[in-house]
Protein backbone atom coordinates (compact mmCIF):
# COMPACT_ATOMS: atom_id res chain seq x y z
CA UNK A 1 0.00 0.00 0.00
CA UNK A 2 2.82 2.41 0.82
CA UNK A 3 4.46 1.67 -2.49
CA UNK A 4 1.23 2.37 -4.36
CA UNK A 5 0.70 5.65 -2.58
CA UNK A 6 4.28 6.72 -3.29
CA UNK A 7 3.92 5.92 -6.98
CA UNK A 8 0.70 7.92 -7.11
CA UNK A 9 2.37 10.86 -5.36
CA UNK A 10 5.29 10.95 -7.79
CA UNK A 11 2.96 10.85 -10.80
CA UNK A 12 0.84 13.58 -9.30
CA UNK A 13 3.60 16.06 -8.44
CA UNK A 14 5.79 15.58 -11.50
CA UNK A 15 3.72 17.78 -13.84
CA UNK A 16 3.78 20.58 -11.27
CA UNK A 17 7.56 20.28 -11.02
CA UNK A 18 7.88 20.43 -14.79
CA UNK A 19 5.70 23.50 -14.90
CA UNK A 20 8.22 25.30 -12.69
CA UNK A 21 11.05 24.74 -15.16
CA UNK A 22 12.29 27.76 -17.17
CA UNK A 23 11.58 25.94 -20.46
CA UNK A 24 7.81 26.24 -20.06
CA UNK A 25 6.25 29.26 -21.78
CA UNK A 26 4.64 30.65 -18.66
CA UNK A 27 2.69 33.93 -18.38
CA UNK A 28 5.87 35.47 -16.99
CA UNK A 29 7.72 34.89 -20.25
CA UNK A 30 4.72 35.89 -22.36
CA UNK A 31 4.59 39.20 -20.51
CA UNK A 32 8.34 39.67 -20.98
CA UNK A 33 7.95 39.10 -24.73
CA UNK A 34 5.17 41.68 -25.04
CA UNK A 35 7.33 44.19 -23.19
CA UNK A 36 10.32 43.33 -25.39
CA UNK A 37 8.32 43.82 -28.59
CA UNK A 38 6.90 47.15 -27.46
CA UNK A 39 9.96 48.81 -25.91
CA UNK A 40 12.82 47.28 -27.87
CA UNK A 41 11.27 46.77 -31.29
CA UNK A 42 8.12 48.77 -32.05
CA UNK A 43 9.38 51.98 -30.44
CA UNK A 44 12.55 51.71 -32.54
CA UNK A 45 10.56 51.73 -35.76
CA UNK A 46 9.90 48.12 -36.69
CA UNK A 47 6.27 48.10 -37.83
CA UNK A 48 5.73 44.97 -39.95
CA UNK A 49 2.85 43.18 -38.23
CA UNK A 50 4.02 39.73 -39.34
CA UNK A 51 7.44 40.36 -37.80
CA UNK A 52 5.98 41.78 -34.58
CA UNK A 53 3.64 38.79 -34.26
CA UNK A 54 6.54 36.39 -34.81
CA UNK A 55 8.62 38.09 -32.13
CA UNK A 56 5.62 37.84 -29.80
CA UNK A 57 5.02 34.17 -30.52
CA UNK A 58 8.47 32.57 -30.46
CA UNK A 59 9.65 31.74 -26.89
CA UNK A 60 13.12 33.31 -26.97
CA UNK A 61 13.98 31.82 -23.57
CA UNK A 62 14.01 28.36 -25.19
CA UNK A 63 16.92 29.42 -27.39
CA UNK A 64 19.38 30.61 -24.74
CA UNK A 65 21.50 28.57 -22.29
CA UNK A 66 19.52 27.69 -19.18
CA UNK A 67 21.82 29.72 -16.94
CA UNK A 68 20.98 32.82 -19.00
CA UNK A 69 17.20 32.37 -19.18
CA UNK A 70 16.67 35.33 -16.85
CA UNK A 71 18.28 37.55 -19.53
CA UNK A 72 16.49 36.02 -22.51
CA UNK A 73 14.35 39.10 -23.17
CA UNK A 74 17.01 41.70 -22.37
CA UNK A 75 18.09 44.30 -24.92
CA UNK A 76 21.41 42.73 -25.88
CA UNK A 77 22.92 39.60 -27.47
CA UNK A 78 23.83 36.56 -25.37
CA UNK A 79 26.53 33.88 -25.69
CA UNK A 80 25.26 30.45 -26.74
CA UNK A 81 28.56 28.52 -26.75
CA UNK A 82 31.07 27.65 -29.49
CA UNK A 83 32.04 31.33 -29.65
CA UNK A 84 28.60 32.24 -31.04
CA UNK A 85 25.78 34.50 -29.85
CA UNK A 86 22.04 34.92 -30.14
CA UNK A 87 21.46 38.39 -31.60
CA UNK A 88 19.80 41.29 -29.82
CA UNK A 89 16.01 41.05 -30.30
CA UNK A 90 15.86 44.36 -32.17
CA UNK A 91 18.47 43.23 -34.70
CA UNK A 92 16.59 39.96 -35.29
CA UNK A 93 13.39 41.90 -35.96
CA UNK A 94 15.12 44.55 -38.07
CA UNK A 95 16.89 42.05 -40.34
CA UNK A 96 13.66 40.10 -40.80
CA UNK A 97 11.62 43.20 -41.62
CA UNK A 98 14.16 44.56 -44.12
CA UNK A 99 13.91 41.40 -46.23
CA UNK A 100 10.16 42.07 -46.74
CA UNK A 101 9.40 38.36 -46.81
CA UNK A 102 6.02 37.19 -48.06
CA UNK A 103 4.40 33.97 -46.85
CA UNK A 104 5.02 32.23 -50.17
CA UNK A 105 8.78 32.84 -50.19
CA UNK A 106 11.72 30.58 -49.38
CA UNK A 107 14.60 31.82 -47.23
CA UNK A 108 18.17 30.61 -46.75
CA UNK A 109 19.85 31.48 -43.45
CA UNK A 110 23.63 31.25 -43.08
CA UNK A 111 24.54 30.68 -39.42
CA UNK A 112 21.80 28.82 -37.55
CA UNK A 113 23.32 29.52 -34.13
CA UNK A 114 20.69 29.02 -31.45
CA UNK A 115 17.91 28.62 -34.03
CA UNK A 116 16.02 31.70 -32.84
CA UNK A 117 16.36 33.70 -36.04
CA UNK A 118 15.33 30.66 -38.08
CA UNK A 119 12.25 30.27 -35.88
CA UNK A 120 11.29 33.91 -36.47
CA UNK A 121 11.80 33.49 -40.22
CA UNK A 122 9.62 30.37 -40.20
CA UNK A 123 6.73 32.43 -38.87
CA UNK A 124 6.76 34.73 -41.91
CA UNK A 125 8.11 32.57 -44.77
CA UNK A 126 6.96 29.46 -46.61
CA UNK A 127 10.20 27.52 -45.97
CA UNK A 128 13.47 28.17 -44.18
CA UNK A 129 16.78 26.48 -44.98
CA UNK A 130 19.49 27.09 -42.42
CA UNK A 131 23.16 26.05 -42.27
CA UNK A 132 25.43 25.88 -39.22
CA UNK A 133 29.18 25.28 -39.43
CA UNK A 134 29.70 24.35 -35.76
CA UNK A 135 28.74 20.68 -35.50
CA UNK A 136 28.04 20.65 -31.76
CA UNK A 137 25.82 23.70 -32.05
CA UNK A 138 24.11 22.29 -35.14
CA UNK A 139 23.15 19.05 -33.37
CA UNK A 140 21.81 20.87 -30.32
CA UNK A 141 19.80 23.37 -32.34
CA UNK A 142 18.45 20.82 -34.80
CA UNK A 143 17.10 18.83 -31.89
CA UNK A 144 15.55 21.92 -30.29
CA UNK A 145 13.81 23.05 -33.47
CA UNK A 146 12.44 19.56 -33.99
CA UNK A 147 11.14 19.43 -30.40
CA UNK A 148 9.38 22.77 -30.91
CA UNK A 149 7.75 21.43 -34.10
CA UNK A 150 9.24 23.94 -36.52
CA UNK A 151 8.53 21.68 -39.48
CA UNK A 152 9.08 24.45 -42.05
CA UNK A 153 12.77 24.67 -41.11
CA UNK A 154 15.34 22.44 -42.83
CA UNK A 155 18.76 22.31 -41.19
CA UNK A 156 22.21 21.37 -42.43
CA UNK A 157 25.70 21.10 -40.95
CA UNK A 158 28.27 22.68 -43.26
CA UNK A 159 30.00 25.83 -44.49
CA UNK A 160 27.28 28.32 -45.34
CA UNK A 161 29.60 30.24 -47.66
CA UNK A 162 28.63 27.81 -50.41
CA UNK A 163 24.92 27.95 -49.65
CA UNK A 164 22.48 25.14 -50.43
CA UNK A 165 22.73 24.71 -54.24
CA UNK A 166 20.26 21.86 -54.66
CA UNK A 167 17.53 23.88 -52.91
CA UNK A 168 18.25 27.12 -54.81
CA UNK A 169 17.14 29.58 -55.96
CA UNK A 170 15.96 31.45 -52.87
CA UNK A 171 13.79 34.53 -52.57
CA UNK A 172 15.79 35.79 -49.62
CA UNK A 173 19.13 35.02 -47.95
CA UNK A 174 20.21 36.12 -44.49
CA UNK A 175 23.79 35.91 -43.22
CA UNK A 176 24.00 36.15 -39.44
CA UNK A 177 27.79 36.46 -39.15
CA UNK A 178 30.09 39.23 -40.33
CA UNK A 179 32.08 39.02 -43.56
CA UNK A 180 34.10 41.52 -45.59
CA UNK A 181 32.58 40.61 -48.95
CA UNK A 182 29.38 39.17 -50.38
CA UNK A 183 29.88 35.43 -51.08
CA UNK A 184 29.49 34.85 -54.85
CA UNK A 185 27.88 31.40 -54.40
CA UNK A 186 25.09 33.02 -52.39
CA UNK A 187 24.52 35.73 -54.99
CA UNK A 188 24.17 33.02 -57.62
CA UNK A 189 21.57 31.22 -55.48
CA UNK A 190 19.41 34.33 -55.18
CA UNK A 191 16.37 34.71 -57.45
CA UNK A 192 16.04 37.70 -59.74
CA UNK A 193 14.50 40.37 -57.53
CA UNK A 194 15.72 38.50 -54.45
CA UNK A 195 17.15 40.13 -51.33
CA UNK A 196 20.20 39.28 -49.25
CA UNK A 197 20.94 40.88 -45.88
CA UNK A 198 24.26 40.63 -44.03
CA UNK A 199 26.68 42.41 -41.67
CA UNK A 200 29.20 43.63 -44.28
CA UNK A 201 32.63 44.89 -43.27
CA UNK A 202 35.65 44.03 -41.14
CA UNK A 203 34.75 40.73 -39.41
CA UNK A 204 36.79 41.74 -36.37
CA UNK A 205 35.43 45.25 -35.99
CA UNK A 206 32.17 47.05 -36.67
CA UNK A 207 30.16 46.33 -39.80
CA UNK A 208 27.26 47.84 -41.71
CA UNK A 209 24.05 45.88 -41.89
CA UNK A 210 23.55 45.88 -45.65
CA UNK A 211 20.68 44.91 -47.94
CA UNK A 212 21.64 43.52 -51.35
CA UNK A 213 18.99 43.35 -54.07
CA UNK A 214 19.51 41.35 -57.26
CA UNK A 215 18.35 42.72 -60.63
CA UNK A 216 19.23 40.36 -63.48
CA UNK A 217 23.02 40.14 -63.13
CA UNK A 218 23.31 43.47 -61.31
CA UNK A 219 23.22 44.11 -57.57
CA UNK A 220 22.41 47.15 -55.49
CA UNK A 221 23.69 47.50 -51.94
CA UNK A 222 22.01 49.66 -49.32
CA UNK A 223 23.53 50.29 -45.89
CA UNK A 224 21.04 50.20 -43.03
CA UNK A 225 22.87 50.68 -39.72
CA UNK A 226 26.07 49.90 -37.88
CA UNK A 227 26.26 46.47 -36.21
CA UNK A 228 28.70 44.14 -34.49
CA UNK A 229 28.48 40.42 -35.33
CA UNK A 230 30.81 37.51 -34.70
CA UNK A 231 32.92 36.60 -37.79
CA UNK A 232 31.76 34.13 -40.39
CA UNK A 233 34.19 31.21 -40.19
CA UNK A 234 35.20 28.50 -42.64
CA UNK A 235 35.95 29.47 -46.25
CA UNK A 236 35.10 33.12 -45.53
CA UNK A 237 38.27 33.44 -43.43
CA UNK A 238 40.46 31.13 -45.52
CA UNK A 239 43.70 33.04 -46.26
CA UNK A 240 44.19 30.87 -49.37
CA UNK A 241 40.86 31.87 -50.89
CA UNK A 242 41.52 33.24 -54.37
CA UNK A 243 40.40 36.69 -55.41
CA UNK A 244 38.43 35.29 -58.36
CA UNK A 245 36.17 33.43 -55.94
CA UNK A 246 34.96 36.81 -54.65
CA UNK A 247 33.83 37.96 -58.09
CA UNK A 248 30.21 37.15 -59.01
Amino acid sequence: MKKTLLSFFVLFVLPAQLMSQPLVDSPKYQKARKKMVLLQIRLRGVSDKKVLNAMNQVPRHRFVPEELVSQAYADHPLPIGQGQTISQPYIVALMTEKLKITEGERVLEIGTGSGYQAAILAKVAKEVYTIEIKEKLYKKTESLLRSLDFSKIKTRHGDGYFGWPEAAPFDCIMITASIDHIPPPLLKQLKDGGRLILPLGNPFSYQHLSLVTKHDDQYTVKQITGVLFVPMTGHALDPNRTITEDIP
